[in-house]
C-alpha cells in the first residue's frame, strides 16, 4: 500500500511535467497552422484551456501530498534542471490552471483576427507563455528557475508587442522588457547571495545555509528588488500601465491576474522557504512599500480615462496589498507568533487567487467592450448595458470583487487582513504596536477608494446614456467569450460564498512555511467564517446573500402590494429637465476630479488652456507619474550621456581604430611586466 501511495505521489509531478509539455505541443501546433483562424481558435485554444483545467485538478491533489522532487536530464552538464512540487508551488499552479482555462476558453472567441499577428504564431507564444510560468513555480534551483523566468518574460514581450506596427505598443514592449531583465538581474544576485559560495545554486542547499543577519538582509533586498520590478511595486511600476493596455485583453489578463503572482510567488519562496528566519524589520520594510504602492495604485487609477490603464493601476493597488499581507507574515513569523502569521498568510493568499478571477473577469470584459465598440476611451462609452448584457453583469460581479464588498472574494481576502492587523497590539514591540494600527488605517483608505474607483468604472461605462451613436450597434460577447467569463466568474462567486473550503485547502501552505494554519479552526464552526475564535470575529457569507436576497423579495412584494403592479415607464430627466443628452451625464473626468483635487501632490499635472482663437476650444488636463520625472528621466539623460562618449571611440576610421589596439596592447603589456 505505501509503495502505490508512493508512486501516485510521484504520478502527480509527472501529470504536471505532461501538462506542461502539453501546452508545448499545442503551441507547436499554432505554427502548423499558421494563418488558419478556425483550427486556432476553436480548437487549439480551447484545448489550452482544458490542459489548465486538468493542471488545476493536478495541482489541488499535490496540496495534500509531501513535496514530490524531479530532476531531468536538462540543462547544463554539471547541473540539471532540478523540480520540486511541494505545497507552495502547487497553490500557485492551481491558481495558473484555473485562470488559463477561463482565459484560454475567452481567447477562442477573441483572436479570430490574430490582433496584428497570425493566429498560429499568438498560439505558440500564448501557450509558451503558460507553460513557463507554471516552469518557475516548479523550479527548484536558480539555473531552472532563471531559464522559465526569462522565457516567461520573452513569451510576454512578443504577446505585449502583438500589434507592433504601432510605435506606443512597441514602446511599451521594449519598457516591459527592460525592467523585467533589470529584476531577472536582482533576482540572479538574490540566488548567488542564498548558495553562500557553495557553488551549489540547488534550493535543497540553499536551505541548508545559515547566513549572518547582514547577507541574510542583502538576499532579501535583492529579492525584494528583483521580484519587486516583477510584480510592479514602487518605484518599478512603470512598465505595467504601459505593457497592460497595449497587450490583447487575454493577454492583459493573463499578465495581471497570473504572471504578477510569479513575484508573489517568489518572495513568498524566498523569504519563508529558502530564508528561513527572518527578521522583523523585513516584514516593516514590505509593509511600508506595500501600502505605498497600494494607495499610489488606486488613486492613479481613479483618475484614469484608459479603461485598460485604469485596470491596470488598480492591478498595483492589489499587489500592494499582497506585499503589505506577506510583510505582517514577515513581522508575526519572526516573533514567532505562528497562528497570527498563519492567518496573515491566509489572507494574502486568499487574495491572490481572489484576484486572479476577478482582474482576469474585469480585463476579459473590457476585451469584449473593445471588440464591439473599438473604444478604450471612458469618455466615448456608456450605456453598453443595454447591448451588452451579458458582459455587463459579468463586469458587475468583478467590479464588486474589486471594490471588497460583501458577500464578494475580495472581501473575503480584505477582511481577513484587517483581521490580522487587528491582532497586532500583542507584539513584544511598542513601536510596531503603535505603526500597524496606522496601516490598518491605510488598507481600509485604499479599500474605499477602490470602490469608488470601480463605481467610475462600471457606470461609466455601462450605465446612463451612449456618449456615441454607433454605440447602439454595440454586440454581445459571442459563446466562446462567454464561457470563458462564466468560468472565472462561477469560481469568483464560489470562493466569495464558500471560503471555509478553500482556506482548508490553503492550509498545507501555511503549515509548510509558518508551522502553522487556521483551516482546523475554521472547519469548527460550519458555514460562518471564524479566523480565530467566535468571540473575536466571524463572517457568514452565505447568511448575508440569504439577509439581502430577502430584503429585496420584501421590498418587492410591498411594491407589489402597496402599488398594484403598477408600472409607469418614462424617459429619465433631471430636476424636472425632461430634455437630456449624453453630453450632460457625469464623464470620466468629471467623476475623477475630486481625486484629483484631493491627492494632488501624488500627480504631476499638465492644464492645457484652450486658446481664444480655436474653433472648437477645449480644456484638457494630463495626468502623469512624478516617477517618470523624478527618477527615470534622469537615468535616460546619463545613459545617453555615457552612450556619447562611448561613441567618440566610434570614428569609422581604420587608423584610429588601430591606434586603439596600440595603446590597448602596450599597456597590457606594462602591466604584465610588472
Amino acid at each position: 500500500m505505501g509503495i502505490q501511495t508512493d508512486i501516485t505521489q510521484w504520478l502527480l509531478l509527472d501529470w504536471a511535467l505532461v501538462l506542461l509539455l502539453a501546452w508545448l505541443l499545442i503551441g507547436a501546433a499554432g505554427i502548423w497552422a499558421l494563418r488558419r483562424f478556425e483550427l486556432v481558435s476553436h480548437a487549439l485554444f480551447p484545448l489550452g484551456g482544458v490542459v489548465g483545467l486538468l493542471l488545476a485538478g493536478v495541482a489541488a491533489a499535490a496540496l495534500f501530498a509531501p513535496p514530490q522532487v524531479a530532476v531531468l536530464a536538462v540543462g547544463l552538464p554539471t547541473l540539471p534542471f532540478h523540480l520540486r512540487l511541494d505545497a507552495l508551488s502547487a497553490f500557485f499552479l492551481m491558481v495558473i490552471g484555473a485562470t488559463a482555462a477561463g482565459v484560454s476558453a475567452f481567447a477562442a472567441g477573441y483572436f479570430r483576427h490574430g490582433e496584428g499577428t497570425p493566429p498560429g504564431l499568438m498560439c505558440l507564444q500564448y501557450h509558451v507563455f503558460l507553460a513557463s510560468m507554471a516552469g518557475v513555480v516548479l523550479a527548484d534551483d536558480a539555473y531552472a528557475f532563471m531559464v522559465m523566468w526569462e522565457t516567461m518574460a520573452l513569451s510576454s514581450f512578443f504577446l505585449v508587442t502583438s500589434n507592433h506596427r504601432v510605435a506606443e505598443i512597441r514602446h511599451a514592449g521594449y519598457l516591459y522588457l527592460l525592467v523585467a531583465h533589470v529584476g531577472a538581474i536582482g533576482i540572479l544576485m538574490c540566488f548567488g547571495v542564498l548558495q553562500a559560495n557553495t557553488g551549489d545554486y540547488s534550493f535543497a542547499n540553499m536551505r541548508a545555509q545559515s547566513l549572518s543577519p547582514f547577507w541574510a538582509s542583502v538576499a532579501f533586498a535583492l529579492a525584494l528588488f528583483g521580484f519587486g520590478a516583477k510584480a510592479g511595486l514602487l518605484p518599478l511600476h512603470i512598465w505595467l500601465p504601459e505593457a497592460h493596455p497595449a497587450a490583447p485583453s487575454p493577454v492583459s489578463a493573463l499578465m495581471s491576474a497570473v504572471m504578477l503572482k510569479t513575484a508573489i510567488y517568489g518572495l513568498l519562496r524566498v523569504l519563508l522557504d529558502l530564508l528561513h528566519t527572518p527578521i522583523w524589520w523585513w516584514g516593516v520594510v514590505l509593509l511600508a512599500i506595500g501600502l505605498a504602492t497600494a494607495l499610489f495604485g488606486v488613486v492613479f487609477a481613479a483618475v484614469q480615462s484608459d479603461m485598460k490603464r485604469l485596470l491596470a493601476y488598480s492591478s498595483i493597488e492589489n499587489i500592494g496589498l499582497l506585499a503589505a499581507g506577506i510583510g505582517l507574515t514577515v513581522v508575526f513569523a519572526a516573533y514567532s507568533m505562528r497562528t497570527l502569521a498563519a492567518l496573515a498568510l491566509t489572507a494574502t493568499l486568499v487574495h491572490v487567487a481572489s484576484h486572479a478571477l476577478f482582474k482576469s473577469l474585469l480585463f476579459l470584459c473590457t476585451g469584449s467592450v473593445l471588440h464591439a465598440t473599438g473604444e478604450r476611451n471612458l469618455g466615448k462609452l456608456g450605456g453598453l448595458m443595454r447591448a451588452m448584457p451579458w458582459v455587463a453583469w459579468a463586469a458587475l460581479a468583478g467590479v464588486l470583487s474589486s471594490a471588497g464588498l460583501p458577500p464578494s472574494s475580495g472581501f473575503v481576502a480584505e477582511w481577513l487582513l484587517l483581521q490580522s492587523f487587528l491582532f497586532t497590539p500583542g507584539l513584544p514591540d511598542s513601536f510596531l504596536n503603535m505603526l500597524i494600527p496606522v496601516a490598518a488605517a491605510l488598507i481600509a483608505l485604499v479599500a474605499a477608494l477602490a470602490g469608488y474607483t470601480m463605481v467610475k468604472f462600471f457606470g461609466v461605462i455601462f450605465l446612463g446614456r451612449p456618449r456615441e451613436p454607433r454605440l447602439a450597434q454595440a454586440h454581445d460577447a459571442n459563446a466562446w467569450q462567454r464561457a470563458g467569463m462564466a468560468w472565472l466568474l462561477g469560481c469568483s462567486v464560489l470562493l466569495g460564498l464558500l471560503p471555509m473550503p478553500f482556506i482548508q485547502l490553503v492550509d498545507p501552505v501555511t503549515q509548510t512555511l509558518v508551522g502553522d494554519g487556521i483551516g482546523a479552526t475554521v472547519a469548527q464552526h460550519g458555514w460562518l467564517l471564524v479566523p480565530t475564535t467566535i468571540e473575536r470575529a466571524s463572517y457568514g457569507p452565505v447568511i448575508f446573500l440569504v439577509g439581502v436576497a430577502a430584503s429585496f423579495g420584501l421590498a418587492f412584494l410591498l411594491v407589489r402590494k402597496l402599488y398594484h403592479g403598477r408600472i409607469r415607464r418614462a424617459a429619465p430627466w433631471d430636476c424636472g429637465f425632461p430634455w437630456q443628452t449624453a453630453r450632460m451625464q457625469d464623464t470620466a473626468e468629471g467623476f475623477g476630479q475630486p481625486i484629483r483635487q484631493i491627492f494632488e501632490p501624488f500627480f504631476h499635472m499638465q492644464r492645457h488652456l484652450p486658446s481664444p482663437f480655436d474653433t472648437q476650444p477645449r480644456y484638457k488636463v494630463t495626468v502623469e507619474d512624478h516617477f517618470w520625472r523624478a527618477l527615470y528621466w534622469p537615468i535616460v539623460d546619463a545613459v545617453f550621456r555615457v552612450a556619447r562618449l562611448v561613441g567618440l571611440l566610434q570614428q569609422g576610421r581604420i587608423a584610429v581604430y588601430l591606434l586603439f589596439s596600440f595603446v590597448t596592447l602596450i599597456a597590457l603589456l606594462l602591466v604584465v611586466r610588472q
